[in-house]
């Protein structure tokens, strides 16, 4: 088992590697396994970045994310025409079901609501909102619509599991209860367990997953 100082070292390490991420003003504290993210960065997408850097380094529980947005010399945007650019992306992807989702935008920090038919498309909406500039933060209030489940979905979420390389099937068990799926077990990373809940999310028909999974 990485000692703290050891956990602190890679994930450093792992930022300054990361082509998406300014670490020069990215702070790292590491406690019993637990990672803090403070400072600066220049947009909500890098934060997003970050925390995704420090989740797939080996050996880290979990992530206190306390990083702030903190936008250039440029002018600051205004709550409108963050909204603005944000509906115009909707519209413009093909993917995001832009007429059924609703945006507001108080302070820079943006409010999505409204439906869509697959999970994908309500985190594909919340991407495409984090990369417009003035956004410091998303609250995500989407819902997936209901499906007809499959009656093996169990089975095609267990066997999407296997097929990921990065995961050890062995160790995830998986319980479909209707349109909610249950996964638990334990797994070495962050970036396992986040794998293994995408591929309970990708079966059709699934409108919750409980991730019990643990990080060993």
């Amino acid at each position: 088992m990485k000692t703290d100082a050891q956990l602190q070292s890679d994930v450093m390490a792992e930022l300054a590697w990361e082509p998406g991420v300014d670490h020069a003003d990215i702070g790292v504290a590491v406690n019993d396994g637990v990672v803090t993210l403070s400072g600066f960065v220049k947009t909500y997408a890098e934060k997003l970045a970050a925390e995704k850097v420090a989740r797939r380094v080996s050996g880290v529980n979990a992530i206190a994310q306390e990083i702030r947005v903190r936008f250039a010399s440029d002018p600051k945007l205004a709550d409108h025409e963050v909204a603005k650019r944000i509906v115009d992306i909707f519209n413009w992807d093909a993917t995001i079901p832009a007429d059924r989702i609703a945006v507001k935008v108080e302070r820079g920090w943006v409010t999505l609501s409204g439906s869509t038919d697959w999970y994908y498309q309500r985190e594909g909406a919340q991407k495409a909102a984090g990369r417009v500039h003035g956004v410091v933060g998303i609250k995500n209030l989407i819902e997936v619509r209901r499906h007809a489940v499959a009656q093996d979905v169990r089975t095609r979420i267990a066997d999407a599991i296997k097929h990921a390389a990065d995961v050890d099937a062995a160790s995830v068990s998986v319980l479909a209860d209707g349109s909610k799926v249950t996964l638990t077990g334990k797994v070495k990373s962050w970036h396992e367990r986040q794998v293994a809940e995408r591929a309970a999310w990708s079966a059709p028909g699934v409108t919750a997953v409980d991730d019990r999974i643990t990080v060993a």
